[in-house]
């Protein structure tokens, strides 16, 4: 186990009536400016707009808000809110919303407090020295991004991250019933996007990890098990509260802690969803099946371990590289029969015509791999892109 220091301070409201609180969080963060961050007219189909006026109102808060938020935000609207900020001097950006609108309100919080570009601290190495508050009214469980400490922009085809705890929300607000009314198709790619950041995380090289292992693979035997159970009943709602705090869990940084995870597959989609605009968690099924097909023939050993622990494959039954086969399959299974989402680039009809592109712009003209249980090079990058395919 390696060394770390954890830091989170999120404050969480989780459970009915979550959002009764909200008014308590914005008189202890001092608030007297808020600019609310959303995508579309469903937060006042859900009663979180007009809870949100009535508390600005209440207690004399100068409210902004914005509705423009797309998948794959775009750093476009970015700079646009960034402005805004400055004009009305926010000190608190409120999401409402999934990964999409929390990450656009990270980095807008960022930007109100950088005399600079906001793209500088996703491409060029800028450090944040201050960014105001954030908070968080989750509606959709996918990214965990409520608490965690990252932000994913895009600029055209660059698809960029910054991490940095001063962009980890000051609160989250996590009430299961705003997920119930989720179409089916985003209740699934946000079930595939928690597998995802609970597989990246498992893949290390790091030894004497017993903790964290068997921390994640316990949030993946939940996942799975409550992923198909709000596939097959919407309206269960003890599934949708597991399935949204798993969110948080898969991504607030307590399973990292004294491990390194690999990151490589969600390099490789965030590529894809540049290039071509799909949405995330298909994409990372996509990937994570030909990745664990890829890793079966060059790394197998922690993933024979993850389909023993988790699967109940034999190490006596199988090699280690037919165990890590079987996990392959056993997530295709999970994301396409149970969830019903696309698990090849056939399927999304991506061709290989950009594969080189798309790596080459990933690793850095190959001076940068991508990953840490095995690094990408251009050629391991396209390769797997080629197993994606069918």
């Amino acid at each position: 186990m390696n060394s770390f220091v954890y830091y989170n301070p999120a404050k969480i409201s989780f459970g009915e009536n979550a959002i009764g609180k909200l008014e308590e969080f914005l008189i202890k963060l001092n608030t007297k400016s808020l600019l609310l961050v959303y995508s579309g007219e469903f937060i006042k189909d859900l009663g979180i707009y007009k809870a949100v006026k009535d508390a600005v109102d209440k207690l004399g808060i100068n409210f902004i808000e914005n509705g423009n938020v797309v998948p794959n935000p775009k750093v476009e609207l970015v700079r646009e809110l960034v402005d805004e900020g400055k004009k009305n001097s926010v000190d608190l950006v409120l999401a409402v919303g999934g990964g999409s609108s929390i990450d656009t309100a990270k980095a807008v919080a960022l930007g109100i407090k950088y005399d600079g570009d906001v793209w500088d601290f996703f491409a060029n190495g800028v450090v944040a020295e201050d960014a105001v508050n954030i908070g968080v009214i989750s509606t959709l469980p996918s990214s965990g991004s409520e608490t965690s400490n990252a932000a994913i922009i895009s600029n055209g085809l660059n698809k960029l991250g910054y991490e940095d705890e001063l962009i980890i929300p000051k609160f989250a607000i996590m009430d299961p019933a705003y997920t119930l009314s989720l179409p089916a198709y985003q209740t699934a790619v946000g079930v595939a996007d928690i597998l995802a950041h609970l597989l990246e995380r498992y893949f290390t090289d790091v030894d004497h990890v017993d903790i964290t292992d068997y921390l994640i693979e316990g949030a993946i035997k939940s996942i799975l098990l409550n992923g198909k159970r709000v596939v097959n009943n919407p309206d269960d709602i003890n599934a949708r509260a597991e399935v949204q705090w798993t969110a948080t869990i898969a991504h607030n940084n307590l399973l990292d802690t004294g491990r390194v995870g690999d990151w490589g597959s969600h390099r490789i989609e965030h590529e894809l969803s540049a290039q071509y605009n799909i949405t995330h968690g298909e994409g990372m099924a996509v990937v994570f099946v030909a990745w664990t097909k890829y890793m079966a023939n060059e790394k197998p050993a922690k993933l024979a371990q993850l389909a023993n622990r988790v699967f109940n494959v034999d190490y006596h039954d199988y090699t280690e590289t037919e165990m890590a086969l079987i996990l392959s399959d056993r997530l295709k299974d999970f994301f396409k029969n149970d969830l019903g989402l696309k698990t090849t680039l056939d399927e999304l009809q991506i061709s290989d015509e950009h594969f080189e592109i798309m790596a080459n712009r990933a690793t850095k003209d190959n001076t940068s791999p991508v990953g840490h249980y095995i690094p990408l090079d251009v050629k391991r990058f396209v390769d797997i892109l080629k197993l994606a395919r069918s």
